[in-house]
């Protein structure tokens, strides 16, 4: 190059250049902007380059600290020449810049500020002539519109971008003044690619215009309100202006007068409720508005406006797909669906919603609740639930009188108003846990509104109107049936839901549990993966119990243990790791069973017998154990027995004298030389019923002879005095119970034969069933010679 000739900038920029870093957004060539720099390290590293030849570099740091060090920051910045240094009163410095050309760091030579680095200078590249100019005319027209659509463009930028001479200055240009994340302005000027830039920067640039649209479209929506608004008010102040000009009443009440008129009116009410309702709107429009009736009429008319009066119920619905909801919603349960499927096709066949109210009855947690929803879901009805557990208020059912202060309508009312149609599904949960007290007794009030025969002209005590209500679907749900009163329980068509056996609850865990629980704790399907062995062992050492609630429970503690350790670790990957939860690895999650393998009840000694029974909780298995103590003639009981097992283990005890002396020999010299003491376990929880007759009898027999019961073998079965054995309630129940508990011979009454076709097969797999008319059989099974 001749002596002569000015020599650029660029052509004799250092390899050594000190560091500015910045917190804010890049900075990019080609630009005169002023920085405002605070830290005394960046102070001290401007005076420095000043003293030399002003040159600096500006690399933006990856986060934002107060002492960013070299590996804090980004690899590319621009370097620039200081211009300009003014210092401000409060100690900054402010200087103005002009940026010259990218550069990458090759190697930072000082960790610490003031950081200096080596430094490679970068040069743009690019193709074709033709696309760039292309590419140039396309930026510039679509700034164009944005500029011209956006105040916050000044004259100034336009005419900027238009003089600059080179297509990637234009880039650079746009890109630092558009409102991009710092990040991906970061990124565009690390691209040295000219054409790569420029299309990078034209999507930016298209980003902008819809946003500029949508704000615009927003703004027009906002002004089109504010317009409508103050429009409806200066007309609402002529409306008002004009009525009192006539003389008419302009207040919130003749308003609500002319609604109510029109509603009911459109009604077609007639006789009483047209009579009632009539006399009722009259009144209101004659009321002063602060008398203390005013506000308990308008809420009455509200309430019988709001009825579903005219919805035509008898809506029809697909049978197939109906079916399809239920085997979708629940595992198993075959032959309440089929219950249910059969009450449902006669509800198609005629038509009509009238008929008997369902009563789901079975032990916790056995899905009583979820299939008053499938069933809403399958006839494609709304679905309104409440609970009678605990109420002791018939008002909740019938509703207070209007003559109360904050009187209200009954839940038969308020469900019709919410569900806003005359046949939705009604369930009323847990309504075997009534109360009654002085304010009446709930379950009476009940009797009207389930009575097919009765309910279609219901009368709530606050509406005082007779309203139809038999075109609802009632479906109730109870854990026994004990406490239901008779006249109520002879409304409704029962159907038993029976505890689940461990291969069902693995199937339902499988199935719905898991995915259930992953989702509510947080955790992602794939990751995590359970074996058969371990949900087994949930099933056998923690949750015995006759529902999957529990099962449930303790799935989600395994989930809430992983979702720790996946929150704990701090590695990559974290979120996407994966767990396998096999049976050696419960205790870690769960602690020590609750229920051991040897907790498995069986018949060790002689005067020992495993019975079962059948509580509200489902089936349950119980030992019956007997001893005899020398001493004075007696009978002893414990175990918490109720009236009615009591009197069986008297009518046990008389039959087993009677018999060990006829068959045995054994006369009542042995009775009266010793006290019998006859005990079931568990002490602590009530026992009531005479199914355990026949299981007494034999503990006490065993007891005589000295022989130990069969094992595995289990029996219920009422005696009488005579040695019949009598049929007895729960069978399905108990023997869920019986295959829980390993048993694999059950000696039944033969009176229950028939209900063995009700039980599924693979809960009588297994086990072996034998029907017993008299006492002599049950023996003759249970202690062989």
């Amino acid at each position: 190059m001749p002596d002569n000739q000015i020599v650029p900038i660029e052509m004799i920029l250092p390899n050594k250049i000190p560091i500015i870093p910045l917190n804010g957004k890049p900075i990019f060539p080609g630009i005169f902007t002023p920085i405002m720099l605070g830290s005394q390290d960046d102070i001290k590293t401007v005076d420095d380059s000043m003293q030399s030849d002003g040159i600096v570099g500006l690399v933006l740091v990856r986060e934002d600290t107060e002492k960013p060090q070299a590996s804090d920051l980004h690899q590319v910045g621009t370097v620039a020449k200081i211009v300009k240094r003014i210092n401000l009163p409060d100690g900054s410095v402010n200087i103005f810049i002009s940026t010259l050309k990218r550069f990458r760091i090759r190697k930072a030579l000082s960790k610490d500020q003031p950081i200096v680095a080596a430094v490679e200078y970068l040069e743009d590249v690019g193709e074709g002539p033709d696309e760039i100019k292309a590419l140039t005319r396309a930026l510039l027209s679509e700034m164009k519109q944005v500029s011209e659509n956006n105040p916050l463009f000044s004259e100034e930028m336009r005419l900027n971008m238009i003089n600059i001479d080179h297509p990637g200055k234009i880039a650079d240009f746009i890109a630092s003044i558009l409102n991009i994340d710092r990040n991906e302005q970061q990124k565009i000027l690390e691209l040295v690619d000219v054409h790569e830039r420029m299309e990078r920067v034209l999507i930016f640039i298209k980003r902008e215009q819809e946003l500029l649209r949508i704000q615009k479209r927003i703004q027009s929506e906002i002004n089109e309100k504010i317009e409508k608004s103050q429009r409806e008010y200066f007309l609402k102040e002529e409306l008002k202006a004009i009525k009192q000009e006539l003389g008419m009443p302009a207040d919130a009440k003749s308003s609500d007068h002319q609604r109510f008129k029109e509603k009911l009116e459109s009604f077609g009410f007639e006789g009483e409720v047209k009579e009632l309702v009539e006399q009722e709107l009259e009144k209101f429009g004659l009321m002063d508005p602060n008398s203390s009736e005013f506000i308990v009429t308008r809420n009455w008319l509200d309430l019988v406006s709001n009825l579903p009066w005219n919805t035509n119920p008898g809506r029809d619905f697909d049978m197939k797909a109906a079916r399809e909801i239920l085997e979708a919603d629940h595992y198993g349960l075959k032959d309440v669906k089929d219950r249910i499927i059969e009450y449902l096709a006669v509800r198609k066949l005629k038509k009509d919603t009238k008929g008997s109210i369902l009563c789901l009855v079975g032990p916790p947690g056995v899905g009583k609740t979820s299939v008053g929803k499938s069933i809403a879901r399958a006839l494609g009805k709304e679905f309104f639930r409440f609970s009678v557990g605990g109420m002791r208020d018939e008002a909740e059912i019938k509703g207070h009188r209007r003559t109360y202060v904050g009187a209200l309508p009954g839940k038969i009312i308020q469900g019709l108003k919410i569900a806003k149609s005359r046949d939705p599904v009604f369930m009323i949960d847990e309504i075997d846990k009534m109360g009654s007290s002085y304010q009446g007794d709930p379950s009476s009030a009940l009797l009207e509104v389930l009575d097919p025969e009765q309910n279609h002209a219901f009368r709530d005590h606050y509406l005082d109107l007779p309203f139809d209500v038999s075109s609802v679907f009632f479906i109730v749900t109870a854990n026994t049936l004990d406490t239901i009163p008779s006249p109520l329980r002879d409304r409704m068509e029962i159907i038993q839901l029976p505890g689940y056996v461990d291969s069902e609850k693995l199937e339902i865990a499988k199935r719905y549990l898991i995915p259930k629980s992953l989702e509510k704790s947080g955790l992602r399907r794939f990751q995590v993966k359970y074996t058969r062995d371990a949900l087994s062992a949930i099933a056998e050492g923690y949750a015995r119990e006759a529902g999957v609630r529990n099962f449930e429970k303790y799935l989600d503690r395994v989930h809430r243990k992983l979702a720790l350790v996946i929150v704990s670790d701090e590695g990559d990957g974290a979120e996407t790791r994966k767990f396998v939860v096999d049976k050696p690895s419960l205790e870690k999650y769960l602690g020590k069973p609750r229920f051991d393998a040897d907790d498995i009840k069986r018949a060790t000694t002689s005067g020992m017998t495993v019975g079962l029974a059948w509580t509200s909780m489902g089936g349950d298995t119980l030992i019956i154990e007997a001893v005899s103590n020398p001493g004075k003639e007696g009978f002893k009981l414990t175990g918490q027995m109720g009236s009615v097992m009591q009197e069986s283990a008297g009518i046990a005890y008389t039959w087993v004298r009677h018999f060990v002396a006829e068959v045995h020999g054994i006369q009542g010299k042995y009775f009266e030389d010793r006290q019998i003491h006859l005990h079931i376990p568990e002490g602590a929880t009530p026992k009531d019923g005479p199914s355990a007759g026949i299981t007494m009898a034999t503990a006490l027999v065993s007891l005589v002879l000295g022989r130990k019961v069969r094992d595995r073998l289990a029996m219920t079965g009422e005696l009488s005095l005579t040695g019949q054995v009598m049929a007895i309630g729960g069978l399905r129940e108990k023997t869920v119970a019986a295959k829980r508990n390993k048993i694999r011979d059950i000696i039944i009454p033969k009176g229950n034969e028939r209900d063995l076709e009700d039980i599924p097969d693979h809960v009588k797999k297994g086990i072996t069933f034998h029907p017993v008319e008299r006492m002599e059989d049950v023996l003759a099974i249970a202690l062989p010679e």
